[in-house]
């Protein structure tokens, strides 16, 4: 075989290899149509599929099992000004789904990352769960700086201005919204900081190991 024929049968193989590479590396991001707002952190989009926001939370407004909870309205709202009727990108953390078959996004409108947004003007306060922690720190900060500002449900709402209390009791019992398990976080714990309790939720504060494991609270596996 000629030499410069071999070596254009080599380039066209490496170019196909290339090629088929690049179509079978999923991406990270996809656009879809937000065909209905459900609340202040969970949209419903074309196809019926319905997304939870990762690393946030609103307050309650569709929740059976309770009232509507202080600025759900105004949260839902807001969610509905920035994203329905219009395409979001949707990207992609670690987990897929949480346990209701929603699927666990950070939500884009054009380069806007709408969960920080809501955090930002005081519409959702933050909810890392690991492993989907891409963007914990700035979704710390931003919490920070709204509640330093007073602004949304940090000005108005007794529950979540409570909630970071400077109480002595300082061990944190938070409820997976994932699971609905109780765990309980030390200040030692590697999330400590980013867990947010709220207890108009059942979510509370323990003086005490022994109080919280009596409680019904197991410890945090990424305590030490």
């Amino acid at each position: 075989m000629p030499i410069a024929l071999g070596a254009a049968i080599i380039l066209i193989a490496l170019g196909f290899s290339n090629f088929s590479t690049e179509l079978s590396t999923p991406t990270q991001k996809q656009e879809v149509l937000v065909t209905r707002v459900i609340d202040g952190d969970t949209i419903e989009i074309e196809g019926g599929e319905r997304v939870r926001y990762l690393g946030i939370d609103t307050p309650e407004t569709v929740d059976p099992r309770g009232p509507v909870e202080c600025f759900g309205r105004e949260a839902s709202m807001e969610n509905k000004e920035l994203v329905e009727g219009k395409y979001v990108r949707l990207e992609k953390d670690i987990s897929e789904t949480d346990k209701y078959g929603r699927l666990l996004r950070y939500v884009y409108v054009d380069d806007k990352l709408v969960d920080l947004e809501l955090v930002k003007d005081g519409f959702a306060h933050i909810l890392t769960i690991p492993p989907d922690i891409k963007y914990q720190d700035k979704f710390l900060v931003a919490e920070r700086e709204a509640r330093e500002a007073k602004r949304g449900l940090w000005g108005v709402c007794l529950d979540f201005e409570s909630s970071d209390s400077s109480s002595t009791c300082d061990i944190k019992g938070n409820i997976s919204f994932t699971s609905g398990e109780k765990i309980y976080h030390l200040p030692s714990c590697d999330y400590y900081n980013e867990t947010f309790i709220n207890e108009s939720k059942g979510e509370r504060w323990f003086c005490g190991e022994q109080e919280a494991v009596a409680a019904g609270w197991r410890k945090a596996k990424n305590c030490p």
